[in-house]
């Protein structure tokens, strides 16, 4: 093979389209098992993700690969999509988080969609409607009620089935 030719092979191997087989997300950098082409298994390619983000993509999810230096054992993924999943149908300017099971965050236009079956917020102080509005009492907080001989507090003793807090 001429040095040319050499040259052309490693340009053409440094961007390839794989099939993710395993994935390894134990480590600080997670790792996957990728089928390259029909007879070429890859292990330990180093998969990036934007910060803040982060997934555990499933087997048979598509990977764009790129080869450092055109060096094939330097592989790493760089973007993972999987047809099965994508969610479809935004407007120009949305943006969602999405799985497999159908739950999404989407930016809309005019709001912010959540659907899940069960939303868990964690945190010591929300405000619903925005700062310094008004308080919200759960099921078991003294609140001051009226005036005259009902006067004091009292605990709340039910409350919603569909909006609870710990």
């Amino acid at each position: 093979m001429s040095p040319l030719d050499r040259v052309l092979l490693k340009v053409r191997q440094m961007v390839s389209r794989g099939v993710v087989l395993l994935v390894n997300d134990a480590l600080k950098m997670q790792e996957m098992q990728l089928k390259i082409m029909a007879d070429d298994t890859m292990d330990g390619v180093e998969r990036f993700q934007n910060y803040g983000y982060t997934s555990v993509p499933h087997a048979g999810s598509e990977a764009i690969a790129l080869t450092v230096n055109g060096d094939k054992s330097h592989t790493v993924v760089i973007v993972v999509d999987d047809r099965r999943y994508r969610l479809k149908g935004l407007k120009a300017g949305e943006v969602a988080m999405y799985d497999d099971q159908g739950q999404k965050i989407v930016l809309k236009r005019d709001q912010i969609l959540v659907e899940a079956p069960k939303v868990v917020v964690q945190s010591d102080d929300i405000s619903l409607g925005g700062e310094g509005g008004p308080k919200v009492a759960r099921v078991g907080d003294l609140v001051a009620v009226g005036s005259g001989s009902s006067a004091g507090n009292w605990p709340i003793v039910s409350g919603s089935d569909k909006v609870t807090a710990s």
